[in-house]
C-alpha cells in the first residue's frame, strides 16, 4: 500500500453493496444505499493518551468493519476507492 495513516486513522476499502435483494429484485445504482461495510487495508500506530502513551487501535489489517454512513474522507489511489476513518468512526468488527 502506498499510503500509511497517521495516529488513530485507518484506511479501508469499502465493500460493494448487494445488487439483488433477498426477494430477487435487481437494484439500479441510483437505488442502492451507500455501503457501510469495509475491509481494513492500513492502520495507524494509534492515539496518544494524556500521559503520553500510545494506545494501539483495536482493528488490524484484514478485519471487516462497520462504520457510520457519512464517516471518513474518500480518496482514490491507483483507480481504487478507499476511505480514511478515525478509529472512533468504526462501529464494530464483523466476525
Amino acid at each position: 500500500m502506498k499510503i500509511h495513516p497517521l495516529a488513530d486513522r485507518i484506511v479501508v476499502k469499502v465493500l460493494e453493496a448487494e445488487e439483488v435483494t433477498k426477494g430477487g429484485i435487481v437494484l439500479p445504482d441510483t437505488a442502492k444505499e451507500k455501503p457501510q461495510e469495509a475491509e481494513v487495508v492500513a492502520v495507524g500506530k494509534g492515539r496518544v493518551s494524556d500521559e503520553g502513551k500510545v494506545i494501539a487501535p483495536e482493528v488490524k489489517v484484514g478485519d471487516k468493519v462497520l462504520f457510520g454512513k457519512y464517516s471518513g474522507t474518500e480518496i482514490k489511489i491507483d483507480a481504487e476507492d478507499y476511505l480514511i476513518l478515525k478509529e472512533d468512526d468504526i462501529l464494530a468488527i464483523v466476525k
